[in-house]
């Protein structure tokens, strides 16, 4: 196997658009495994997927490499009861609904104590298509602009890690963070008028910009049945979307916010393995993200701006739990369920309005999944992901009409690791 060419895969397929929008704009899980288990990996140490998850894993992960692609299928949909204060209600369907996903870990013990490895994922969670309401409305999307409506945000992770057994059940990783991202806005022109640079706003094609950030994590295992695991992801700091200065806060910019989580596995029989994890991400660290909406309705700060309105998302909790049944040598069975906050309230004016653009509302997931042995070692795993339909509504400051945006989402994934 020829491992730059999984590389190149990984940047073409990446470059493609990921349209993860579950726990906001992250993933809710990284790796197969994980997956299948609703995203309970922090004290896992079964795949090479360490750098999005916990790097401290490595140390105990062995030699091996992970593939894998998943194919994300969000359906977005937007209403305005009143639209335009024509008294007629409306309804908008994204068209984007299919995104292949993929990812890669790969890992290599230097010495018993020491791994050196490297994780690949994609993240993003804006990615919406609305076509134009038709000629009885001027050709105008439901947010007031020409022709189709939408965004596209895309974002490529690669992160080296490094972990160390600092005695045999102890470890510590660290993974630098490296980030490309690109975006591109289109059917905003409504909003030239609360630009501080209408030119910067929409129709700029895609931008891009570099960033870069760190994890860090620790792995223990208490006993033989009992491992815990933390992990600390600061913010990624991005260049600015200069094409787009007009649009988000900070003349174009957009980082990746800080988060961490905690989680403990504990193996109740020899078949049988519970794991459970808690996620905080903190939405507020970005103001592009975080900035209520009445920063430009009531303190009359412009889009762009460094006080300017943002999409109002609030920080999040996340609870995951997963169980794994190891039914044979060849079969194991996963199953998970999560719930998160909804970063989108729709309290703040014209929250749901702005949301259009990313309406990240799903709270719950339900997940399954499996791995096959062969009798080679290697393994083929699969997983399954339903995000339960979520709704919120909210005031439009246009019209006073009442917007409501929704979302359910399903993804089914494979991947191939191979032992080392």
């Amino acid at each position: 196997m020829k491992f730059t060419r999984v590389f190149a895969f990984m940047a073409l397929a990446g470059l493609a658009g990921s349209a993860f929008a579950t726990n906001g704009y992250f993933s809710h899980g990284y790796g197969m495994k994980s997956k299948g288990m609703a995203g309970a990996s922090s004290a896992s140490y079964d795949d090479a997927f360490f750098g999005a998850n916990n790097p401290a894993a490595a140390a105990f992960a062995g030699n091996r490499a992970d593939l894998g692609a998943d194919l994300f299928m969000p359906i977005r949909e937007a209403s305005d009861s009143n639209f335009g204060g024509s008294g007629i209600a409306v309804t908008s369907e994204s068209d984007s609904e299919m995104f292949l996903i993929p990812e890669f870990g790969y890992n290599r013990m230097i010495n018993n104590n020491l791994a050196l490895g490297v994780t690949v994922y994609g993240n993003g969670g804006m990615n919406t298509d609305y076509p134009d309401l038709g000629p009885n409305f001027g050709n105008t999307n439901i947010m007031f602009g020409s022709q189709s409506l939408g965004v596209d945000l895309t974002q490529l992770i690669v992160a080296p890690t490094a972990a160390y057994q600092i005695t045999p059940n102890h470890s510590l990783g660290i993974a630098p963070l490296l980030g490309y991202q690109r975006f591109a806005a289109t059917g905003l022109q409504a909003f030239s008028g609360f630009s501080m640079n209408p030119a910067a706003l929409s129709e700029n094609g895609h931008d891009d910009a570099f960033g870069w950030g760190v994890r860090i994590g620790y792995m223990g295992k208490l006993t033989p049945n009992l491992t815990i695991g933390a992990a600390y992801a600061s913010k990624m700091d991005f260049e600015e979307f200069e094409d787009y200065a007009g649009l988000f806060a900070e003349e174009g910019d957009f980082d990746i916010p800080e988060n961490y989580n905690l989680g403990v596995a504990w193996q109740a029989t020899p078949s049988i393995k519970l794991a459970l994890d808690y996620q905080r991400i903190s939405y507020s660290g970005v103001d592009s993200v975080s900035n209520p909406v009445s920063n430009l309705l009531v303190l009359g700060q412009p889009l762009g701006s460094d006080n300017g309105p943002g999409f109002g998302w609030d920080d999040i909790d996340v609870w995951k739990f997963g169980v794994e049944y190891k039914h044979s040598p060849q079969w194991t069975l996963r199953a998970g369920y999560s719930h998160n906050d909804n970063p989108i309230n729709g309290s703040d004016l014209g929250e749901a309005f702005l949301n259009i653009l990313a309406p990240a509302v799903i709270e719950d997931h339900m997940t399954l999944g499996f791995t096959y042995t062969l009798a080679s070692g290697n393994e083929v795993t699969m997983a399954y992901m339903h995000g339960f339909e979520t709704e919120v509504s909210g005031t439009n400051p246009l019209t006073g009409s009442t917007n409501t945006i929704q979302m359910y989402q399903d993804s089914i994934g494979i991947q191939y690791s191979w032992k080392m």
